[in-house]
């Protein structure tokens, strides 16, 4: 069917009542739109057929994984001029869409809409792509449904990874001096910003919970000579970093276990790191979450918790993680506002000491992240799939946005489980670790 772009661009207009902010081509090879705006690229009917069946969110990303809808041009800028028009993070409806629901109304808009289910073709849905999380099965966050989610964000590939994080293998956000600062720069950074923070030295027992391929283990007991614990539930990250550890010739030092926080009874521990594991801890058991770890903690240990937030939303009962981060990203995983955490943290009994606000250095970060990827594409897709790797590229870049938009957040929140006598053991100046020396 001949301009099927200019009808798309039209019914769209009609529907959202604004101008369409990027061009679109048709795979009938039409075009219509802004020039030199991004061009969004319909390469098969399927992706509206897509759409139809699984309007919003989930229905452009199952588009998006399959190939069957594109970008050409900036990516950034394509997903800066969609944000208002789709559901954001956080699940707060896009400002058009009131307009949107209106023009539904409208005999010559549901005539489009009769127009676009020709357009679309044959009225069947197509398959989710191989990549997107099947039917879950029971509550959330037992310890076997945990394990799945852990399992099918981070067993993707220990090489698929190296490629996207380089040489640190640190899956969090650094901590850049300035931005033309390299990314391993940056996470070392991070590392011992952290390692100061908890006040770490020579044969202090340090915990880290969610410990990932064993950077932050590593670059503890090395430059700060602890002994270190590091839990993670991902067992192609446990084999990653035991290799690394006894190449390091550290084996002596510091030991990793696939286990959950939830077993964990050896304690007591002088110092506990969670470095982007509390996301997936979930809203039911974060209280549980902030009791293990006070109660793992000596009296006078420091508990560093590195976590992302989001924005508080007005009704907080109604709050879920957007369908595409929830089907082929982080299953089950939850974000909470800063002041919750932060809240639930002194519920368990903890005495906040200090919170670090580094939402830009996400952004930095994740933008070097996407360029690893886009580097790396043919390497990257071969070792996983081509969906995944659309995936990634899709989350990392749209996750920079939000964090350059102040959407989301993430803080470091420096926590002491303060004895009775109420010496904390923190030094009278604040963030004086900044300056702190260690063994190295």
């Amino acid at each position: 069917m001949a301009d099927a772009a200019g009808r798309l661009t039209k019914l769209a207009e009609e529907v959202l009542g604004v101008p369409l902010p990027v061009r679109i081509r048709a795979w009938d090879r039409s075009e219509s739109g802004p020039p030199g705006a991004p061009t969004l690229v319909i390469r098969h009917r399927r992706a509206l057929r897509r759409l139809m069946f699984k309007p919003g969110e989930l229905g452009l990303a199952r588009a998006w994984v399959a190939g069957d809808l594109d970008i050409e041009g900036d990516l950034y800028d394509a997903l800066d001029r969609l944000a208002g028009l789709i559901w954001e993070r956080g699940d707060t409806a896009p400002p058009h869409r009131a307009a949107a629901l209106r023009a539904l109304a409208r005999p010559e808009v549901r005539a489009a809409a009769r127009e676009l289910l020709t357009l679309a073709g044959a009225p069947v849905p197509p398959a989710p792509p191989a990549e997107e999380v099947r039917r879950r099965r029971g509550p959330l966050h037992t310890l076997r449904r945990d394990k799945e989610a852990i399992s099918h964000h981070y067993d993707v590939g220990n090489d698929f990874y190296a490629l996207v994080l380089g040489p640190s293998m640190v899956y969090s956000c650094a901590y850049w001096e300035s931005p033309g600062a390299t990314l391993e720069d940056a996470q070392r950074g991070k590392l011992d910003l952290i390692c100061r923070k908890l006040g770490l030295r020579e044969d202090l027992r340090l915990l880290d919970v969610g410990c990932g391929w064993g950077s932050m283990v590593l670059h503890a007991a090395r430059e700060y000579g602890v002994r270190a614990v590091g839990i993670t539930l991902s067992e192609e990250q446990a084999t990653f970093a035991r290799k690394r550890i006894a190449e390091a010739g550290l084996a002596d030092r510091v030991e990793i276990r696939v286990q959950d926080y939830r077993e964990i009874h050896d304690e007591p521990f002088d110092a506990i790191s969670s470095v982007g594991m509390a996301e997936h801890v979930g809203r039911t058991r974060y209280a549980e979450y902030a009791d293990a770890l006070h109660a793992l903690l000596k009296p006078g240990g420091r508990l560093l918790n590195h976590q992302i937030a989001r924005r508080p939303v007005a009704d907080e009962e109604a709050y879920h993680v957007d369908e595409f981060i929830d089907r082929y990203v982080f299953p089950d995983g939850e974000l909470a506002p800063l002041g919750r955490t932060v809240g639930q943290l002194e519920d368990a009994g903890f005495e906040v000491r200090d919170v670090e606000a580094i939402r830009e250095h996400y952004a930095l970060t994740l933008r070097h992240w996407v360029t690893n990827l886009e580097e790396h594409w043919d390497e990257a897709a071969r070792l996983t799939s081509v969906g995944r790797a659309r995936v990634w590229r899709l989350y990392m870049a749209a996750s920079a946005l939000s964090f350059e938009r102040n959407r989301i957040g993430v803080n470091q929140v420096l926590a002491v489980r303060t004895p009775e006598s109420g010496t904390s053991d923190l030094p009278l100046r604040a963030r004086e670790w900044r300056t702190g020396t260690h063994r190295g």
